[in-house]
């Protein structure tokens, strides 16, 4: 549990790696957009080959279509209540939305972000005991321009620094709990469930995706992103080949 943890929260410290870069460093949007596009492509191959391929090949068919649609249909209602609370378009780099948006629900969006992916590296853990590099890989690359991202509009919308890195600390405090707690609460499930759960983050960091991220690139980095993303997709693909 202790090793699940760990990774989780080496993957959720890319969060604090792309707020101090915002912090330090001007970085203009579409920059921005295109990190976030590369990112993005990472993370649609995390989740077809690491998460989804693995899934079906450990217990078929129904486990996948249950998780896939039971995970979207839990990150898009909460993603709703978050939205009906100020938090619509937290990762954009303006500030515009942010500016009016309330602490908790910027907070609870970071959290609802960024649980499924620390989750799924903990699913990682189970099988043979050693991380999926990959996985984590893909965590990290994609968390950094989110934060990144999201900083550069919640610095604009005059949040401190200190809100700011303590927002970003306390959503990596919670990806090392949720990596740990999908470890050791399926140390012992069946196949079918362990693949169920893989789904379930598959389809929660999809809907994510299409809703949060690839949105805020294409607004900002425009016809661009395409060819990032495939970059993203390719570089983790290749990585995930090589591990």
């Amino acid at each position: 549990m202790l090793a699940a943890a760990f990774w989780g929260f080496v993957g959720g410290a890319a969060l604090l790696v792309g707020a101090v870069i915002a912090l330090t460093a001007r970085v203009s949007t579409r920059i921005i957009g295109l990190v976030m596009a590369f990112g993005a492509g990472v993370l649609i191959s995390a989740v077809a080959f690491e998460l989804t391929q693995e899934a079906y090949d450990s217990a078929g068919g129904t486990s996948v279509v249950v998780g896939l649609a039971a995970g979207a249909l839990v990150y898009f209602v909460g993603d709703w209540w978050v939205d009906s609370g100020g938090g619509h378009r937290r990762k954009s780099p303006t500030g515009e939305q942010q500016a009016g948006a309330g602490g908790m629900s910027l907070v609870l969006g970071a959290l609802l972000d960024g649980i499924p992916e620390s989750a799924a590296i903990g699913v990682s853990l189970l099988g043979g005991g050693k991380v999926g590099l990959p996985m984590v890989a893909a965590v990290f690359l994609s968390n950094v321009p989110e934060s990144l991202s999201a900083t550069a509009g919640l610095k604009a919308a005059g949040r401190s620094t200190r809100y700011i890195v303590g927002l970003w600390s306390a959503v990596c405090l919670a990806s090392a709990l949720a990596a740990a707690l999908g470890y050791a609460l399926l140390g012992g499930a069946s196949e079918s469930v362990v693949a169920t759960i893989q789904a379930f983050a598959a389809g929660a960091i999809i809907t994510m995706l299409v809703d949060t991220m690839v949105p805020e690139a294409t607004e900002h980095a425009g016809r661009w992103v395409g060819l990032f993303t495939m970059l993203g997709f390719a570089a983790a693909f290749l990585l995930s080949k090589s591990a």
